[in-house]
């Protein structure tokens, strides 16, 4: 059960650096990258599977306000990723920015709390 949970964490972590990195590329002229919304896509269902595997499976304790405020930023990256694909015109600086920052931010959460 240790190697799964080691294999999604792996999974989880590159789909978050996957959606950095393209978003941080394509500042430059506004467009979602490719595979930006299947990497955050990935990355909180990657997250939902960490939850689950390590609660039922290792039976660790996660604080529910960390969890819950992690799941809520990425819930909001996810929603900005697809309304900026699927309406070309709204994918501003401004929001690859706000993809970005709250990215950092639910990377931060992870690390430090």
């Amino acid at each position: 059960m240790e190697i799964l949970l080691g294999v999604v964490l792996v999974l989880h972590l590159l789909s978050w650096a996957f959606v950095l990195g393209s978003v941080a590329v394509s500042m430059r002229e506004p467009r979602v990258p490719r595979g930006a919304v299947h990497a955050a896509l990935t990355a909180l269902v990657t997250g939902i599977l960490l939850v689950l595997i390590g609660s039922l499976g290792l039976d660790k304790d996660y604080p529910e306000a960390k969890i819950g405020l992690k799941l809520v930023i990425a819930l909001v990256i996810n929603a900005l990723l697809i309304l900026a694909d699927r309406r070309p015109e709204k994918a501003t600086r401004g929001l690859l920015g706000a993809v970005a920052g709250l990215t950092v931010v639910n990377v931060t959460l992870a690390v430090l709390w």
